[in-house]
């Protein structure tokens, strides 16, 4: 029986219920969703603060309620567009759709022959890892707006201290 996957990527810094949602609307369409955390090999900077560890572990975490059979994979860049795509086929199980909303992903994976559907938005505005992550190196209310699985791993691992950190510079 061919199980019918999925795959959607993003940088997940971190992982907020607006990726949640999107996860949930594509698993209704598929059996299984392969999870591609991209910038992989991004970490401690204020855009990018969380490991790509810490993002598995997030996703993971977050995914084990809803009940979403899954694979959340690390995929770092590479600065070669023409090859990104397999580059990606490398690192992940085989899967038969991608969805995605960004033009460069959307036009890679159709030149490669593999369908693109777009991902339905959720509350854009109001979910986005910008506005978290400036959520928290303010100090201001940002739990509401993540699963509390990835709000009991930031603050397992200190994540708010290192977002103001390497948020910083040396004039502060």
């Amino acid at each position: 029986m061919h199980r019918k996957r999925a795959f959607y990527i993003g940088r997940f810094q971190p992982y907020h219920l607006g990726h949640n949602s999107i996860i949930n609307r594509i698993a209704d369409e598929v059996d299984e969703v392969v999870i591609g955390i991209g910038s992989a090999q991004k970490s401690h900077s204020p855009s990018d603060p969380f490991t790509a560890g810490e993002r598995v572990m997030m996703i993971r975490n977050a995914l084990e309620k809803e009940k979403i059979p899954n694979y959340a994979l690390p995929i770092e860049d590479i600065q070669q567009n023409s090859l990104w795509v397999s580059h990606v086929l490398s690192r992940t199980p085989l899967f038969d759709v991608v969805y995605s909303n960004n033009p460069l992903v959307i036009q890679l994976f159709e030149e490669a022959g593999i369908p693109v559907k777009q991902s339905p938005m959720y509350q854009r505005e109001q979910y986005s890892g910008t506005r978290i992550r400036k959520k928290m190196i303010e100090d201001n209310d940002w739990r509401h707006l993540v699963p509390d699985a990835v709000a009991d791993i930031i603050d397992e691992i200190d994540g708010i201290t290192r977002l103001k950190n390497v948020s910083r510079t040396d004039m502060d």
